[in-house]
Order: C-alpha cells, then sequence, then structure tokens
C-alpha cells in the first residue's frame, strides 16, 4: 500500500491538474460559441452561392474551362484539415482515420497531401507520404487571406495538371458532441444541380430564364474560383467549432475523472490512516501490557 505521504502527493497532484482541466473547459467554451457563430453565419452564403453557381452551370451548355475538365485520376491530392493541438479527444484521429482509409482506396493513383493543421502534417510526414504544402498555425480567427491563397494553390496545381483530383477532408460541426469527418470532392468542379426557388400552389416548380451579363461563362468563370475558396474556408470553419467542442467535452470528461479519482484516493488516505493509527493504538496498548 502506498505512504500517506505518496497519497496526499498524488491526490495534490490530480487537484493542480484539475484545475488545469477546468480553466481550459472554459477557455474552450469560449471560444466554440464564437466559432460556432461564425459556421452559422457563413453556411447561408455558402448555400447560396452553391444555388447561384448550380443556376449558372445549368445555363452555361457546353461552357469550358479548367476546374471543369474531367481527367482519368493518375494523381490525386488530398487537403486534409486537423488542429495544430491535441487534448480534444478523438477529433484529428477521426480526421486521419478517414484520411487513411480514402488513401488506401486509391490503389492505381499517385496521392499527395495538403496538409492544413500540425497534428496530420506530423502524422503523415512519419508515414513518409508525399506532403507537397503544409500550413500550421492559422490561429483562432482563420483570415480570407490565407484561404485565398490554398484556394489559389489548389487551382493553379489543377490547371496544370499536376492533379487529376482534390479532395477536401474535415471535421464537419454538426452539434457540440458531434463531429463529422467528411470528404468533399473540390476538383474537377460539379456545379451543383440547380435549386427550385419557386413553386406554384399545386407544389411543382416552374422554369426560370436568367439573363447573364456579360455572358453565362463569363459568370460561370468568374464564380468557380470563389466556389473553391469558399469550400475550403467553410472547412476551416467547421473544423474549427468542432475542435473547440470536442475539447471542451474532453476536458469535462478528464475534470469529472479526476473527482473521481481524488474521491478515490482520499477513500484509500483515509484507510491507511485508520490501519496507521490503530497499528500505534495497538503498540500502546502492547507495551503498556508487557510493563505489568
Amino acid at each position: 500500500m502506498a505512504s500517506l505521504r505518496d497519497l496526499r502527493r498524488r491526490i495534490k497532484s490530480i487537484k493542480s491538474t484539475q484545475q488545469i482541466t477546468k480553466a481550459m473547459k472554459a477557455v474552450s467554451a469560449a471560444k466554440m460559441r464564437k466559432a460556432q457563430d461564425a459556421v452559422l453565419f457563413a453556411r447561408p452564403y455558402a448555400k447560396r452561392l452553391k444555388g447561384v453557381l448550380g443556376r449558372v452551370g445549368t445555363a452555361g451548355g457546353d461552357f469550358k474551362h479548367p476546374l471543369l475538365e474531367v481527367r482519368e485520376p493518375k494523381k490525386v491530392a488530398y487537403v486534409l484539415i486537423t488542429a495544430d493541438r491535441g487534448l480534444c479527444g478523438g477529433f484529428n484521429s477521426n480526421v486521419i482515420r478517414r484520411a487513411a482509409q480514402e488513401i488506401k482506396k486509391e490503389t492505381a493513383a499517385e496521392v499527395s497531401l495538403i496538409t492544413i493543421g500540425r497534428k496530420s502534417r506530423d502524422f503523415f510526414l512519419r508515414r513518409k507520404y508525399d506532403i507537397v504544402k503544409q500550413y500550421v498555425g492559422l490561429g483562432e480567427d482563420i483570415q480570407y487571406g490565407t484561404v485565398k491563397d490554398i484556394a489559389s494553390f489548389i487551382i493553379e496545381s489543377y490547371a496544370s495538371e499536376e492533379y487529376d483530383a482534390v479532395y477536401l477532408i474535415y471535421s464537419q460541426f454538426v452539434n457540440v458532441l458531434i463531429q463529422k469527418p467528411v470528404v468533399v470532392k473540390l476538383l474537377p468542379a460539379e456545379p451543383p444541380g440547380e435549386e427550385g426557388e419557386t413553386k406554384k400552389e399545386g407544389g411543382e416548380g416552374r422554369n426560370i430564364d436568367y439573363i447573364f451579363e456579360p455572358s453565362a461563362g463569363a459568370v460561370l468563370a468568374e464564380l468557380l474560383p470563389k466556389y473553391i475558396e469558399n469550400a475550403v474556408f467553410q472547412g476551416l470553419l467547421e473544423s474549427k467549432a468542432g475542435e473547440h467542442s470536442a475539447r471542451m467535452s474532453a476536458m469535462e470528461n478528464a475534470t469529472k475523472n479526476a473527482d473521481e479519482m481524488i474521491d478515490s484516493l482520499t477513500l484509500s488516505l483515509n484507510r491507511a490512516r485508520q490501519a496507521q493509527i490503530t497499528t500505534e493504538i495497538s503498540e500502546i496498548v502492547g507495551g503498556a501490557a508487557a510493563l505489568e
């Protein structure tokens, strides 16, 4: 059995750790609310952009663009978004596991990685994967200028035929307790289908003719890069919100586990003290009996 001094040291150490986990939970909760608001505000814009792109794509006809060109996937790039730090449960490992599963499917293609976040970079760097670009330390506030740099690299690489397909993998924020790893095909760009905005009373949609200036093709050429930028930006926002949610939940569980450990060690400490007192009383009684 551990000595009283060891038990007291362990209890003190766990209490110190518990204070840290409580503080980290409070910080993550504050950051999560801010990141969650950013995600909720960005989703309507992303939805409207997809809708506009779908309408323009429908009207564009046989418009050709380098980002729409479909090629045999001999060289595939994956853009992975994870966190720079750990202590957030299975948040990073779930994204990395999903990425590894997708990479294994590419048996006939050459795979390259673009990592955003220190955790994904370190994991795949240790396993000697081809990391062509890495971004770390983006901070809490995602700057759109950084997003444009990432998107520009992806667009230029695809247009120059360095890659035949590009996929984005990140953790989608569902709610505080659920973050779901998703895979989004970035390139070749596939404009979503046109969504009917107006309905007749009978429930049937009606076709609307749009007039594009200077032309549907020119509008589509302008929207496609913005569509890629927005997809990367949305992935970063979703990942950041999911990271703080996962860290808050992990720190809450760690605080509860610390409480249980302190209770268990306190019980062991009390038992040890009781056993020590009982032993001392027995020695005193035995010594008194020997003197009679």
